[in-house]
């Protein structure tokens, strides 16, 4: 089975002026053949998520006249506008709505579905989306928009603003995306505004984004990040923060947009394997987000040096947002437009800078979490998880039952590159249940193509193993399928262990279920708006690869050795050395430092190939 929403990387989308002058004439002969009498550019299978849906469309013909000049779109423009202005526009209180902080405002907000009292939580990021639709509109409404209609537009969108940041409570659901969505909204909705009535939805903007989305940033991988869905980055949503924080920078100058975006995008960065697939987050796990990303992605790419557009992107809606028989929809349509208005070109090589939390060269990456255990392994397009056991989750050694790898002190990291091969020796002070300190000294080595882990630790009594990951997912194509075979090769024995229990707690990765799936079905509320990464930590046992101690290792050591990646014969040799443990393979000879480390602590690595 393929993975739903991780298709083709967002990069190779072509953004040539001609590509997007073909998407926008797609987009005018779907809606002028769409058109109800009414004016409505809305999909007739709208349902959820449709209040900003006909304005958007109507700010992607507003454009593509800017563009094109097709004489047919100004009357389209005009009678859509109209549409929304009458029939998408409320103004009473919807029943039920629980984030009001006034009452009977008769400020005007859009509901995110149209029946009065059905879902209202969805009301606010709607207003959202409307506003942004409706300064697009504006921003294009020149010698396009009749005045009368402008200026009916400019009223509701102020009363979009005063609605979202005075009578309801700010970021109601926590989502960071939504957030900085409005701070953008206030922004843009002020350079319609006369000087003294400008300057305070300006500063208003900037304090919103300041006191109630940068000072809450959630810290992840050594990065502050801004919260998403009670949470830190969430791979639908994460990328989609980026985009907005582009445009905030794009649209004001202001520096703080800048560094922010920045460190969400070395954040990505570190955290995206090489063939684009990730999971991981509070609100969607596994899916991702399509057109959304792309302006921020692109822009921040160039800002950090790196290959961001490798994101794995839902590219059905790799232009807009798209309904089930393929016709377009409105929604969120403001990215697509910003998409376009901004000429930044992709960098399409990684940033050869080392960075902490990730290994990464060739086809090889290792993403690694807060506790410098890895996150994600990706070799040989094969992409494995951290297994679990017991109730633990992670890569490590195992003993009686107990992963050692949770660290009791500081975790320590030394990187490498000489001789083609890119390393990383990872140090981490562990207690196990005799109550014993030891170091689990993990060294990661890959030339690009395959990827070695040796992983040293003080003898103990009884038998030991590595929990050595989860196989998943493997490159397909343009796709990600799964898979439960893994392409590993062990010094010691290896094996393949699937879960002797069933139910929703075990993951057997030769089942028909997905990791978003099954952390859902784990979550404390219902899918939809359960966290799936809290639910996920509720995994009792996985699929899991077993790897025994390696053969020949020092006495007072117990060493395993793996491969990911080409099979092969593979017999690493170890011997002891004045200064630490020596490690030769096919490939290279490495000496991993003692424990102790250097005068300051600090772990020591030779490399050579």
């Amino acid at each position: 089975m393929h993975l739903t929403y991780q298709r083709s990387p967002l990069h190779d989308l072509p953004d040539t002026p001609e590509a997007y002058d073909a998407v926008l004439a797609d987009v005018t002969e779907q809606a002028l053949a769409r058109m109800t009498p009414q004016g409505s550019l809305e999909h007739p299978a709208g349902g959820e998520d449709i209040g900003d849906t006909s304005l958007g469309v109507t700010a992607l013909l507003a454009l593509a006249w800017q563009r094109s000049k097709d004489p047919r779109l100004p009357a389209a423009v005009r009678r859509s506008l109209a549409f929304h202005l009458r029939e998408r526009v409320y103004r009473e209180d919807n029943p039920g709505y629980p984030n009001l902080t006034a009452r009977g405002t008769g400020l005007p907000y859009a509901r995110y579905v149209l029946d009065t009292g059905a879902h209202p939580v969805g009301d606010w990021p709607s207003t959202v989306w409307a506003l942004l639709q409706a300064v697009n509109v504006l921003d294009a409404a020149d010698g396009l928009v009749q005045e009368d209609q402008r200026a009916e537009l400019l009223t509701i969108a102020r009363g979009y603003w005063n609605w979202l940041t005075g009578a309801t409570f700010f970021n109601p659901q926590e989502a960071g995306n939504q957030a900085i969505g409005c701070v953008v909204g206030g922004l843009m909705l002020a350079r319609h505004l006369p000087p003294e009535q400008a300057e305070p939805m300006r500063a208003r903007a900037l304090t919103l984004y300041t006191d109630e989305i940068r000072a809450r940033r959630v810290r992840d991988r050594g990065a502050l990040l801004p919260p998403e869905h009670g949470g830190a980055y969430d791979n639908n949503y994460g990328p989609i923060s980026l985009s907005f924080l582009a445009q905030a920078h794009r649209v004001s100058g202001v520096e703080m947009f800048a560094e922010d975006g920045d460190a969400l995008a070395r954040y990505l960065d570190a955290r995206l394997t090489n063939g684009g697939f990730d999971l991981g987050g509070p609100r969607y796990s596994e899916q991702h987000s399509g057109f959304e990303s792309v302006l921020g992605l692109r822009y921040f790419s160039r800002r950090i040096g790196s290959d961001l557009g490798r994101y794995r992107g839902d590219t059905r809606w790799g232009r807009h947002a798209v309904k089930d028989d393929g016709g377009i929809d409105g929604h969120f349509a403001f990215m697509l437009v910003w998409q376009i208005q901004d000429t930044t070109p992709w960098h399409r090589t990684p940033s050869a800078a080392p960075v902490r939390h990730q290994l990464r060269a060739g086809t090889v990456s290792v993403a690694f979490d807060d506790r410098m255990t890895p996150a994600l392994v990706e070799a040989a397009g094969t992409y494995y998880l951290p297994a679990a056991v017991n109730r633990q989750h992670g890569f490590g050694p195992v003993l009686d039952g107990f992963l050692m790898s949770r660290p009791m002190g500081e975790v320590r990291v030394r990187n490498v590159r000489v001789d083609g091969l890119t390393a990383k020796l990872v140090t981490k002070p562990v207690v196990g249940r005799d109550h014993v300190l030891r170091h689990v000294r993990s060294l990661y080595v890959t030339d690009g193509t395959s990827l070695w882990v040796t992983v040293a630790v003080e003898r103990t009594d009884g038998t030991p193993y590595l929990l050595a990951g989860l196989p998943y997912a493997q490159d397909d194509g343009e796709r990600v399928r799964r898979t439960a075979q893994p392409g590993v090769t062990s010094a010691g024995a290896l094996r393949v262990t699937h879960p002797c229990s069933a139910g929703v707690d075990h993951f057997d990765a030769r089942a028909g279920t997905t990791q978003e799936q099954a952390a859902f079905a784990l979550a404390a509320d219902p899918r939809g708006y359960g966290n799936p990464d809290e639910g996920w930590r509720h995994l009792v046992s996985s699929t899991a690869l077993e790897a025994d101690p390696a053969p020949g290792a020092p006495a007072d050591l117990h060493v395993f050795s793996v491969r990911y990646g080409p099979e092969g014969p593979y017999a690493p040799a170890f011997e002891p050395v004045e200064d630490g443990l020596s490690v030769r393979t096919e490939a290279f000879t490495a000496v991993i430092g003692d424990a102790a480390g250097d005068a300051c602590g600090e772990p020591e690595l030779t490399l050579r190939g």
